[in-house]
């Protein structure tokens, strides 16, 4: 099974690079969180550094990849330069890349080549008005390079018998989402169901 490790950058306390009302914590946690999406309804295994709107350390980051055997780690950012001064967009690999991660790059960097930089009015109206478009480019890239198709979802095993396995049941929603959130830091898919 395919498993990624999505990291939304900056959160919490570190805005990152903000222009006037805009912050990319925000930016990126939302395309981030719309691809993940798009990408878990063709059965892609997803984990995530942040669920919300919290400051995660570089090192909590790093830990939390090397907690898990990632097929790939894709960190998403929102740059700036000088206000209205550049535009685009630019992709990064680690310097000690392979050839799996420079395929993913030159993808991701093919689907995007229009849209970009925080600090420059067009990107940002592109970034909201093709906010679809943008996250469905960027899942298919990934998809296209994990060999899968967006329209085809993995089918389920013939022969594997799958178990749900249940953390608790919390009459406090405070308590649950305390439990949830122990269940994802050990790098464990986890939600709230409510049954009432």
């Amino acid at each position: 099974m395919v498993r990624l490790c999505f990291d939304y950058g900056h959160g919490g306390k570190d805005p990152g690079s903000s222009y006037e009302d805009r912050k990319e914590k925000d930016d990126v946690f939302k395309i981030g969180k719309r691809v993940a999406n798009i990408l878990r309804e063709s059965a892609i295994k997803i984990n995530e550094t942040r669920t919300r709107d919290k400051t995660v350390s570089l090192k909590t980051r790093s830990d939390f990849e090397k907690r898990r055997n990632y097929d790939y780690f894709i960190s998403f950012h929102r740059n700036a330069f000088k206000p209205e001064k550049a535009n685009g967009v630019e992709t990064y690999t680690y310097i000690k890349q392979t050839s799996k991660a420079k395929n993913m790059d030159s993808k991701i960097q093919k689907a995007l080549v229009n849209i970009g930089f925080i600090d420059n009015t067009k990107d940002n109206k592109l970034f909201d008005d093709k906010f679809d478009e943008i996250a469905k480019s960027i899942s298919e890239a990934i998809l296209d390079q994990l060999g899968r198709n967006a329209s085809k979802p993995s089918p389920p095993s013939k022969d594997k018998t799958l178990y749900r396995v249940m953390s608790g049941s919390y009459a406090k929603k405070d308590n649950a989402e305390k439990q949830v959130k122990k269940l994802k830091n050990a790098g464990f898919d986890a939600s709230i169901i409510i049954k009432k």
